[in-house]
């Protein structure tokens, strides 16, 4: 990853997937400022893909029509890719460790259908088989009462720091 910087971290609650899952880690739409005050960032940086990115953050997007799928630099650094690839759908869920893709196909099924955003951490096992764990932050985007896309933040998270933390928080606007 690009020269990660971080700052000391705060404790924060586990969003490991837990039973009911789609009841503990799933939320209502209007508290989508709430559940990104974690990684809020200012104007410059949210813009800045590169910023972001050093940052261990990438917004992503992936329209519900066609499964395609979207990212900014950071993302493609999380899943050891190739930054500008097209990754299909397919191919970054099966990146996903087989308890974190089962969960986070759950809740994206239960955001879609009741227009609920979710949070959760997911482990990764990249290309080069190496492994890291990510903070998945997603929300629906609804047009004319339907929902017809996901967007939202992923975050590089820390493995071998023991205890749960929490990154040190930044300003976050999703256009």
């Amino acid at each position: 990853m690009r020269g990660l910087r971080f700052g000391p971290s705060l404790e924060r609650p586990t969003l490991r997937p837990t039973e009911p899952l789609p009841l503990h880690h799933s939320w209502p739409l209007y508290d989508l400022r709430e559940h990104l005050a974690p990684v809020v960032l200012d104007q410059e940086i949210a813009g800045n893909e590169a910023a972001l990115a050093d940052r261990g953050l990438g917004l992503w997007h992936c329209n519900l029509a066609d499964s395609s799928i979207s990212w900014t630099h950071g993302v493609y650094d999380i899943f050891g890719l190739e930054p500008g690839s097209i990754v299909p759908r397919l191919l970054s869920v099966s990146l996903y460790a087989n308890d974190s893709r089962e969960a986070m196909e759950r809740l994206r099924a239960y955001a879609i259908r009741h227009q609920r955003g979710f949070t959760l951490d997911v482990d990764i096992h990249r290309p080069d088989g190496s492994d890291c764990a990510m903070r998945l932050i997603a929300a629906p985007v609804l047009l004319d009462g339907e929902t017809v896309a996901l967007r939202g933040v992923k975050q590089w998270l820390p493995r071998d720091v023991g205890a749960p933390v929490r990154l040190e928080p930044t300003t976050f606007f999703i256009p």
